[in-house]
């Protein structure tokens, strides 16, 4: 009995290890049950963060998600200066700047920092704690860059001028028919803002792979790139799953205020995914990392 439970024990450590434990050691990006699972823990952490921002008695509006992207991008460089080849964070420490350990260590600083800036409000301090919050966000940010900057040099400068110039134009094309068409869910400004998203990571990840030897760490990317032999599939990619997901999330969701509320936090949440690790990917291929 007893070798049969160390024969266990042992295969649970391994799988464990294998596929958890050593991909964040060595930043190895993602597989197919790692991949499940963060999926599974971010479905159960959009409805934790539901119910804490109803606590907080915050209302989730295009406004508190704008307030929300700063921290976005304080979270997508402090994760770049991780990658630095300069080294400067070291394990253990470094362990939390990858993913998805620095998704929870973000959510942390920004839950922190939403909460001070709505005290701050109710103490009659600032007038709006929109504007706080987002303050904290780029202060974070801009601290990061300027970091980054330190240790390191922008190397391809065009990186950033391709990855917005081609999302934005491609999301603008993009609203160009759907208002042809008298779209009203494709013309609405946070759907297009999650589009447009998307569409900066997919093109970040096409002059990644297509032209700066950069590599996909995601699964189903990977599989896709590999089959088609280019990263440009990743915009009929994105189009197809976010289309549909957006087409799905506004037309099935109920009309009542709490429904509402949700749908848009989902919105948020798909949001973040894509500039995210746009993001990042900007940042690491601007300065050659």
């Amino acid at each position: 009995m007893s070798d049969k439970m160390s024969f266990s024990i042992d295969n649970v450590s391994q799988f464990i290890n294998t596929y958890y434990l050593d991909p964040i050691r060595g930043d190895e990006g993602y597989n197919p049950v790692n991949t499940i699972t963060w999926a599974i823990i971010l479905g159960i952490c959009i409805f934790g963060v539901f119910r804490l921002l109803e606590k907080l008695e915050v209302k989730i509006t295009p406004r508190f998600i704008a307030s929300v992207l700063p921290f976005v991008l304080a979270g997508s460089s402090l994760r770049v200066i991780e990658d630095s080849p300069a080294g400067i964070f070291h394990p253990p420490f470094s362990y939390l700047l990858i993913t998805p350990n620095i998704y929870f260590l973000v959510f942390a600083i920004t839950v922190g920092c939403l909460w001070i800036s709505i005290r701050m409000q109710k103490a009659g301090l600032v007038k709006d704690f929109h504007l706080t919050f987002a303050g904290f966000g780029l202060a974070l940010f801009f601290i990061n860059l300027a970091v980054l900057l330190h240790f390191d040099n922008i190397v391809y400068p065009y990186v950033p001028v391709f990855v917005i110039v081609a999302g934005t134009g491609l999301t603008f094309i993009f609203y160009l028919i759907a208002r042809h068409f008298k779209s009203s869910i494709f013309t609405n400004p946070l759907n297009l803002s999650i589009l447009m998203a998307h569409l900066m990571d997919a093109s970040s990840t096409y002059i990644g792979v297509d032209h700066l030897g950069y590599f996909e760490k995601h699964v189903v990317p990977t599989y896709l790139i590999n089959l088609t032999g280019t990263a440009l599939v990743m915009y009929p990619l994105k189009l197809i799953i976010f289309v549909g997901v957006l087409y799905v999330l506004d037309t099935q969701f109920e009309d009542d205020e709490r429904s509402l509320n949700l749908k848009v936090l989902i919105k948020m949440v798909i949001l973040i995914l894509g500039l995210s690790p746009a993001t990042r990917n900007t940042i690491r291929m601007m300065m050659g990392i």
